[in-house]
């Protein structure tokens, strides 16, 4: 399930709202209904932020209608101290023409066709050598030319990477602009 960080603002507003409007002049349920209603805001709270921290991490964006996925991905470790890992599966009139895999952490990989089963990424089918993008002074970057499926994939470690999640901008588009 997937939730957006607002919504829970405004359901939570909406219960506080809704516990003044409704609420019982006695004292007794007066103490009642605060607890109830405070209760119920700190769990869609905690629920929402479980949520969220939970879900997958990549928020997409494009300056240009050619590129085929941008964004920022972000691989966050978690409770059992693995890192997160996105698949996109790119189809072109419902056929799984390449899947792209993002982390876990500084691990990529493009496979050709789309398949249900996870790959490993140092499998030979993987088209992105090397797989995993070094780290130098903080600093992460490379491009990879996948000249078979006409696609160029550039990966950069964003600002702000904190030590418990890898943050990179994401690129991947065609390598031959068409004109149409």
């Amino acid at each position: 399930m997937w939730v957006k960080p607002g919504r829970t603002v405004i359901f939570c507003s909406y219960l506080v709202f809704f516990s003044r409007q409704f609420a019982e002049r006695s004292t007794v349920r007066q103490r009642r209904a605060r607890s109830f209603w405070l209760f119920i805001g700190v769990f869609a709270a905690v629920v929402a932020l479980g949520i969220e921290a939970a879900s997958a991490q990549f928020t997409p964006y494009s300056h240009d209608p050619t590129n085929i996925l941008e964004g920022n991905w972000q691989s966050c470790r978690e409770r059992d101290g693995q890192y997160t890992e996105r698949v996109y599966d790119h189809l072109v009139n419902g056929v799984g023409q390449f899947e792209v895999h993002m982390g876990p952490r500084r691990e990529f990989a493009i496979f050709k066709n789309v398949q249900e089963a996870h790959r490993d990424h140092d499998s030979p089918d993987n088209l992105l050598k090397p797989y995993r993008v070094l780290l130098e002074s903080g600093r992460a970057k490379h491009r990879w030319d996948i000249p078979s499926l006409n696609l160029s994939f550039t990966v950069t470690l964003a600002g702000g990477s904190r030590t418990d999640c890898d943050s990179w901008y994401i690129l991947l588009r065609p390598l031959d602009k068409t004109s149409h």
